[in-house]
């Protein structure tokens, strides 16, 4: 039965609903098996949550190397000294990132070492979501990115937040405190844009023009409203909300966060292509 505030069974917890935790919890939380061990290793995992798990550090991994693709040409073209620094950060943080998947996805054996090949080698342009295959060709494009679609990432990451898988939960701690950096400077580099004009770089005009290219990617990483892989990583313990739930999270927060720069979101179905 579902716990009181929650759809799926989750206990409520303040510092769940926060993205925080104080401390790891050794038990599963949610879905069919809360109450029992987490699972800590590969081999104790059903074939079929095995597998799901698999596909998403595929995806996890295959994000944090696109990101680094898409910032590098800004390490030494972004407008400040400063904006070059928080760059070199997120390229270095990105990596990290990918690095933590991959080190998950080497936990299933040739299977896991093949994907991480594939991964290290995959060129711009070749990635699985759309919105990793998309250059930065402005400025502006920088910070719409880190703002909305680094947004959804941690979206992603929070849903992963006391996940039945042990090896995964506790990664997660680290990488959503090092991804709050990128979401405080894609909101900065907008802000000023908005409030500062071309005495900083670009116009106000232009971070319009940026919010309203990567809004509707950012809302296709959700996925699609009713998937079934959603649904089986909610029974598995795995993610804590549906696609949906968690793209109308991330709906109303950005809403608050761009309204506050004179900024507005297109409309929900705007340019989208998955619902």
């Amino acid at each position: 039965m579902a716990s009181p505030g929650s759809s799926h069974g989750a206990p409520v917890s303040p510092s769940l609903k926060e993205g925080r935790t104080v401390e790891p919890v050794r038990e599963i939380l949610w879905g069919t098996s809360a109450g029992v061990r987490k699972y800590e290793s590969s081999d104790e995992l059903p074939a079929d949550m095995r597998g799901l798990i698999v596909k998403l550090m595929v995806v996890q991994a295959d994000t944090e190397f696109a990101s680094i693709q898409q910032h590098r040409p800004w390490l030494d073209r972004a407008p400040t000294l400063e904006d070059r620094w928080i760059e070199a950060r997120i390229v270095a943080d990105e990596a990290r990132h990918g690095l933590q998947a991959c080190r998950i996805l080497r936990d299933f054996g040739e299977e896991g070492q093949r994907l991480i090949d594939e991964l290290l080698t995959k060129p711009e342009g070749h990635h699985k979501l759309d919105a990793f295959n998309m250059p930065f060709d402005r400025w502006s494009d920088a910070g719409a990115f880190t703002c909305l679609v680094d947004r959804v990432g941690v979206y992603q990451l929070r849903a992963f937040q006391e996940c039945s898988y042990g090896p995964l939960a506790r990664a997660m701690p680290l990488m959503l405190s090092e991804e709050q950096l990128h979401l405080n400077f894609g909101a900065s580099v907008l802000r000023r844009m908005a409030h500062d004009g071309a005495r900083y770089y670009g116009t106000k005009e232009e971070a319009q023009a940026a919010v309203d290219k990567w809004y509707p990617r950012a809302l296709d990483m959700f996925g699609h409203s009713n998937s079934e892989t959603s649904r089986r990583a909610i029974e598995y313990g795995l993610k804590r909300w549906t696609n949906d739930e968690a793209r109308h999270r991330f709906i109303e927060e950005v809403r608050g966060v761009l309204g506050s720069m004179g900024l507005a979101l297109p409309s929900e179905g705007f340019d989208r292509r998955i619902t």
